[in-house]
This record gives C-alpha cells, structure tokens and sequence, in this order.
C-alpha cells in the first residue's frame, strides 16, 4: 500500500483489529521509508441491492428505512425492538442470498408482510394499508377478512377458545367502537359561523 506521506510502496502492518459492527478489519501499517505510521481498513465489496420503484424509479436498499417502517407499523404494540432488528436482518439476508441485486418494491413488501403477519397482526394491517395505499373502509375490511379467513382455516379460530363447561352469555350485542382509539379520544372541534 502506498505510503500517504512519502509515497513509499512498501510498509509492515504493525496492528490489525475487527471494527465494532464486523464489517471491516482496520490495520495500522509503518512505511519502511519513512517510518511513519497510517491506517488502512479492509472491507469485503458488496454490489449494493437496489429496489425498483412502481414508478419505475431506482432507489438503494436501505435498512434504516425499512427500521423506521417497521417501527411505524409496530407502534404501540407488544413488539420489541429486538425483534424488529432480527426482522430487518432476516429480511436483509434474505434479499442478498438472491442471484438478482434488483428487486420489485411489489415482492419487498409481500415479504415485509409475510413476517408481519405472523409477528402481529394489528402491525400487519398497518403495513398493508400504506403499502397497498388503501384508500377507503371497503379496502380495510378486505385486508381483515382476508387475515381472518387465514386464522379460520388454520383452526385457530377465536370460537373454539370457549371452554364449553363456561356458562355462555345471553345474546351478544354489538357496541359501537371507532376504528381507531384515538378517536374517540379526540376531542371533536366546532367552528363559529361568522
């Protein structure tokens, strides 16, 4: 490696240490010319992943933003940080075991939901409607429908965790609640007319 201050060719490395994330070796070499010292850092090339938009654009993968959408969608529910950071990396890892360095923004978010999906479902509906751009009601009970069709057929249904020795109440009546806590919560403004 060249010498950054005498130009000299040839140098011994003197230090070499893993850096903190574990993506590069940093080494401290002397220039046998000079005598002075410098460092260097190695690092394993990677061709970067790249998604390709609806539109049609190009954009780099990138982590921080699938973090911050997951944090989005998981807010306010039982999910750990933790476990959005193992999803981000399983995510991750599986996009560059690919042969191809595009991929679709369609088959991004169809994984992203899949890992959703099992991990919370309220988180999951979250992602699907910015995802899928819902635009109204019709579009959010399709997605609940969908996801509560699944549940059924895969015997987990919410009727069969009854115990039948449990006396049942008389007929259930249904209560009026907003799709959204914060709703009810908000206070509702009037405007004066003038």
């Amino acid at each position: 490696m060249r010498c950054p201050f005498c130009g000299h060719l040839e140098d011994k490395v003197v230090d070499s240490r893993e850096s903190r994330e574990g993506d590069s070796i940093r080494r401290r070499r002397e220039c046998l010319s000079c005598a002075r010292r410098f460092t260097s850092y190695e690092r394993v090339e990677e061709v970067p992943l790249v998604i390709l938009k609806k539109d049609g654009r190009r954009e780099p993968f990138d982590r921080q933003k699938l973090m911050k959408g997951l944090m989005l969608a998981c807010q306010k529910r039982p999910v750990s940080l933790a476990r959005i950071e193992e999803m981000v990396g399983d995510i991750q890892s599986r996009l560059m075991e690919r042969p191809d360095r595009e991929i679709r923004s369609r088959e991004l978010g169809e994984l992203i939901m899949d890992e959703l999906k099992g991990l919370d479902q309220v988180a999951y509906v979250r992602f699907a409607s910015v995802y899928r751009d819902f635009k109204d009601l019709p579009d959010f009970v399709k997605a609940l429908e969908g996801l509560m069709h699944k549940e059924a057929s895969a015997g987990s249904d919410p009727l069969s965790r009854i115990q039948p020795s449990a006396p049942v109440p008389g007929p259930i009546k249904p209560v009026a609640q907003a799709l959204f806590p914060s709703e009810a919560e908000a206070p509702v403004l009037r405007t004066r007319k003038k």
